[in-house]
């Protein structure tokens, strides 16, 4: 009989080990190094999203930058560069690094990013508190669906 391996209180399941580890949680650099995760979203000026991914809470934003804007564009290994090329990126202060603004103009995108140092408005952010990040990814990307889906609805009615 298989043991249920159940959290401490025992209302949740534990997530089996894999060969690698969780790669979408890691310690977080503003809860006392707790399994954490990162939201990256790339969205259109609408909020509409058109690419996100999920990471370890100690991964740094920059990382996903080329592999979200490649997804929104079309212009990676995958697909083809859409018609549209977005003329502006907006970024908080993570994106913060010279050597990517200049990638950005170099893809006809001007880097509209804050700079390190500026203060922010909301402090710390929310750590999630579930075990399992293939469930947290989920969540992530249906919750993408929902509000593109409304925006979708939205213009539809429009016309």
């Amino acid at each position: 009989m298989l043991a249920t391996r159940l959290v401490a209180g025992g209302d949740r399941r534990l997530a089996p080990a894999g060969p690698s580890g969780r790669p979408k949680t890691g310690p977080s650099p503003v809860d006392r190094a707790r399994p954490d995760s990162k939201h990256h979203v790339i969205t259109d000026g609408h909020g509409t999203p058109l690419a996100i991914t999920l990471t370890g809470g100690n991964r740094h934003d920059i990382t996903q930058l080329p592999p979200l804007l490649d997804a929104a564009t079309g212009s990676g290994a995958h697909g083809a560069a859409h018609a549209t090329a977005p003329r502006q990126l907006f970024a908080d202060r993570g994106h913060d690094f010279d050597k990517y603004r200049r990638r950005l103009r170099r893809r006809g995108i001007k880097p509209v990013i804050t700079r390190r140092g500026v203060p922010h408005g909301s402090g710390l952010g929310t750590v999630r508190w579930d075990i399992r990040d293939d469930f947290h990814e989920a969540f992530l990307k249906l919750a993408c669906c929902v509000i593109t889906y409304r925006r979708v609805q939205a213009l539809c009615q429009l016309l």
